[in-house]
């Protein structure tokens, strides 16, 4: 599965994730960035879902990642594409795997170890999350970080109608459903033009 996935990558981006990957592995015994029973599946559950944004991402774009955990999808971005990835996460342990992971990977992040809520960030051209939030939820903390031409990218599951229909109840917005290449029921959710209901302007949060 490993060389499947690498397959279609640049050797550098290659080492990178292979560097990783190795010291994901060694952290996971003392921090849980992982469900233990997944790690066998790190490559194909973690890194290839998180990889399959890396085509999405405008060149030498600014991201923000929300809940970056063990890095994904943020840190498996950063390490695919030019863009300038800006990480956050609240636990601090998390954080500082995060920086270590970036360093050993020779990727430039910027951790940001506070609560999604608090972080303040110059609007990004790119939001992104996994497995982190509902929808409402993940578009109440996401569009103040974005530009007026900014999009976001959430990987979601089957639920992935429901939240759509939730989140209707106060957003409106353009979306763009990718199929998921790593799940059958899950799907890539790319949002544009987010507006509040009650608000005739793209939301920027600015």
């Amino acid at each position: 599965m490993e060389g499947d996935i690498l397959a279609g990558v640049s050797r550098e981006t290659r080492d990178r994730l292979v560097s990783y990957a190795d010291l994901l592995t060694r952290w996971n015994a003392r921090i849980n960035l992982v469900s233990p029973r997944d790690l066998v599946h790190l490559w194909s559950r973690h890194i290839a879902d998180s990889l399959q944004l890396a085509s999405r991402i405008p060149s030498g774009a600014r991201l923000v990642d929300m809940g970056s955990g063990g890095g994904f999808p943020g840190l498996v971005i950063a390490m695919a594409t030019d863009a300038q990835v800006t990480l956050i996460e609240s636990d601090q342990r998390k954080a500082a795997f995060l920086r270590e992971a970036s360093r050993v990977a020779g990727v430039r992040t910027h951790v940001i170890a506070t609560r999604i809520e608090a972080a303040d960030v110059a609007p990004v051209d790119v939001v992104t999350a996994r497995a982190l939030a509902p929808l409402p939820q993940l578009l109440q903390w996401g569009v103040r970080f974005l530009n007026s031409e900014g999009i976001c990218l959430f990987l979601k599951g089957k639920n992935a109608d429901e939240e759509l229909k939730a989140a209707n109840a106060d957003w409106r917005m353009a979306v763009t459903r990718i199929p998921s290449r790593t799940d059958a029921d899950g799907v890539i959710l790319e949002l544009s033009d987010i507006r509040r209901v009650t608000d005739h302007n793209p939301a920027s949060g600015r």
